[in-house]
């Protein structure tokens, strides 16, 4: 389990095909800290410590994986957002998250606002009855509150704001429009929703 509240930015240093994808991230974390097969969230993505060294550590990446989450998400050079797990006692400052992307969405505009950015993201249609004004969604890994939606034909469009703290913390500091982005429903919804369709 995760809160949404990234704590590094890593990036992909190699990739390399092994029957599933390997991936060494470099990362700023005390990896002595981090013990082999502890979970770490990778742009909302759970994925399992299977080596480490001082500054970089290597999971491995399924097909499904690579099926589920962002294109060009797992190339050498790319940014991630990073996350250890959450340790009992420690502050829920975000919501939880699990770290299983539903969907893909798109960036489709972006507008400041003050001093934040406006993200537009569209969302298909599986999801989109899962996004809720005020509610929380978790992009890329981080925990955003959600200010407005509206349905379309293709599905939604939610907007959330960004502000210049957490763009800085984040990857959001180079987001550009026609960027896609790993999207989390949140948790509560998934489970409502189950007991609607059972009811139902």
């Amino acid at each position: 389990m995760f809160t949404g509240i990234i704590t590094d930015i890593g990036q992909i240093e190699s990739v390399e095909e092994r029957g599933d994808l390997r991936a060494t991230i470099s990362t700023s974390y005390d990896m002595a800290s981090v013990a082999l097969g502890a979970s770490i969230a990778c742009s909302g993505v759970c994925l399992t410590v299977v080596a480490k060294q001082a500054g970089h550590f290597v999971v491995d990446i399924s097909a499904e994986t690579k099926r589920r989450t962002a294109s060009g998400q797992w190339q050498a050079g790319r940014k991630l957002n990073l996350e250890r797990a959450l340790k009992v006692g420690d502050e829920l400052g975000g919501h939880i998250v699990t770290g299983h992307v539903d969907a893909v969405g798109r960036i489709v505009a972006l507008d400041p606002e003050g001093a934040s950015i406006r993200f537009s993201i569209s969302v298909p249609a599986e999801i989109a009855p899962f996004i809720a004004q005020k509610g929380s969604v978790t992009l890329d890994g981080v925990s955003l509150t959600v200010n407005d939606v509206i349905d379309n034909a293709e599905g939604a469009v939610f907007y959330v704001n960004v502000i210049p703290h957490t763009a800085e913390w984040t990857t959001f500091g180079g987001a550009k429009v026609g960027d896609e982005l790993n999207i989390e429903i949140d948790i509560l919804a998934r489970y409502l929703a189950r007991m609607r369709q059972l009811v139902d």
